[in-house]
């Protein structure tokens, strides 16, 4: 039950740092409105780092139905653990999004454009084109699923956080101009949900049809990511 626990703990502690940068640097009326992208890329890279460090010993700090699918693949860990943990990932998900929701009300209602109340929760592509698009979340994940399974087994305690901070930190800086880099179907979809249900004013549409790109393009990355991994002969 821990791991489970775990997961959504981690990934709703997830959620409320990244979409709560989000929020905090394009909404109406919030004290760091404006700062630009640079501090969103980085708060992304540290809301992962952070609850990794609190969570990594007690379930592997997935946080991503995607990276735990791949690691099922490849043997990392059992199948039967991976429904408990999706289910828990994309909980965690939606809970903290209804959080953020919940502390930054004042500047939601204070924003009148849809897509900025949108962009805190989900993703999008700059240039729509959802073969493309799939393409793109594909190759990034498959950067961060790849370079996760390259840090070397020796590494000192807690270092790996650091690094997996500088992966998620590279992949926004030189990718994430795309499609908002989901790299994890619950990161996006569970947020997606939540703005669907949530009675947020004047929030426009949840754009569902573009689901199929955090969801598929993330899975086909890391399962590609394990399945090279898997045949180097290192």
């Amino acid at each position: 039950m821990l791991p489970y626990i775990a997961e959504f703990l981690g990934t709703l502690l997830l959620i409320l740092l990244g979409d709560g940068v989000v929020a905090n640097v394009t909404l109406n009326k919030s004290g760091m409105k404006g700062a630009g992208p640079v501090q969103i890329t980085l708060a992304w890279g540290l809301a992962v780092m952070v609850p990794a460090f609190i969570f990594g010993a007690a379930s592997g700090a997935h946080f991503n139905p995607a990276l735990t699918i791949a690691l099922a693949a490849d043997g990392s860990m059992p199948w039967s653990q991976v429904p408990g943990y999706i289910i828990a990932q994309f909980a965690g998900a939606f809970v903290g999004a209804c959080i953020v929701y919940a502390m930054f009300k004042g500047q939601f209602d204070a924003t009148e454009d849809a897509g900025t109340k949108l962009g805190v929760f989900s993703t999008g592509a700059s240039v729509p084109s959802k073969g493309r698009n799939i393409f793109c979340e594909a190759v990034a994940t498959f950067v961060l699923v790849f370079a996760i399974k390259g840090i070397p087994a020796g590494t000192v305690a807690g270092v790996e956080k650091f690094m997996v901070f500088g992966i998620i930190v590279s992949i926004g800086m030189s990718l994430g101009g795309l499609t908002g880099y989901a790299l994890n179907p619950a990161r996006d979809l569970g947020p997606r949900l939540a703005h669907s249900v949530l009675p947020i004013k004047g929030k426009g549409s949840s754009h569902w049809d573009y689901a199929v790109v955090p969801l598929t393009g993330p899975i086909l990355g890391a399962l590609a990511a394990v399945a090279l991994y898997a045949v180097i002969p290192w």
